[in-house]
């Protein structure tokens, strides 16, 4: 139950800055892309900067915390003789 109420939450912030800038939500899709970008760059800054502090050099805690897979994802076909491989199943009589 908590997940929720803290999702509500955000949602009801990310409501009161949006009217505080003046969009109407739903927001036009570049505005929207933006503050998605947004909300997946703040989901880094924890885990980063709790790497930063602990002695790691910027460079390195961002690897560590993998940012740029949470972030950017894996790029179209990275995977791709993997998957091709998974999906071909032998065929069964």
């Amino acid at each position: 139950m908590k997940p929720y109420i803290l999702s509500l939450l955000a949602g009801i912030l990310a409501g009161v800055v949006y009217a505080a800038i003046g969009v109407q939500s739903p927001a036009p899709p570049t505005i929207a892309l933006m503050g998605l970008l947004g909300m997946l760059a703040g989901e880094q800054i924890l885990p980063l900067a709790r790497r930063v502090l602990s002695g790691y050099k910027l460079g390195a805690a961002w690897r560590e915390a993998k940012c740029s897979q949470h972030m950017f994802g894996s790029l179209p076909g990275a995977q791709g003789s993997n998957a091709a491989a998974r999906d071909q199943k032998p065929s069964s009589f």
